[in-house]
């Protein structure tokens, strides 16, 4: 199973998303997602999280709060385990990413962005501050309609 990291950077009310548009053969092309990435070697979820918005962003985590785990299950591709952050403490310069567009969005915007079905489920919950860690197993098909969301036991967090 991959893993990976997604970070939601929050700032006045504003949530830093990524709109994925810039990379061929992405799966993720068209949606707005938060930053991160995939876990290399044996670095940690945190550690990961930690680079990968400095890499895309050129901004530095202070302080980073897991939110839950997320299991992607598909069809044709390896499954991958996500852990989900936010940082509201950071600084540094934002700078351009080769990944896709960089914006600060509205938290009450956030829902009305192309996000994948899934992420809506804990978006929804992030954004009314539910302070409850998430641990959620979303199956896709292979043309990425999402199938079924299902809560697991938060123990492993």
């Amino acid at each position: 199973m991959k893993k990976s990291t997604c970070v939601y950077l929050i700032q006045d009310g504003r949530w830093l998303m990524l709109y994925r548009n810039r990379k061929a053969n992405d799966v993720n092309h068209g949606k707005w997602i938060g930053v991160g990435g995939k876990v290399e070697g044996n670095e940690t979820f945190e550690a990961c999280a930690r680079r990968e918005v400095l890499e895309e962003t050129g901004l530095i985590t202070d302080q980073l709060t897991l939110c839950g785990m997320v299991d992607f299950l598909y069809d044709t591709q390896e499954p991958e385990q996500i852990a989900i952050y936010t940082c509201e403490a950071f600084h540094g310069t934002l700078r351009e990413c080769d990944e896709g567009t960089l914006a600060w969005i509205d938290e009450d915007k956030i829902l009305d962005l192309p996000l994948w079905e899934g992420d809506r489920i804990f978006l929804k919950q992030m954004l009314e501050n539910d302070p409850n860690p998430f641990c959620i197993k979303l199956i896709y098909d292979d043309q990425g309609n999402l199938l079924q969301a299902l809560r697991q036991q938060e123990s492993t967090l």
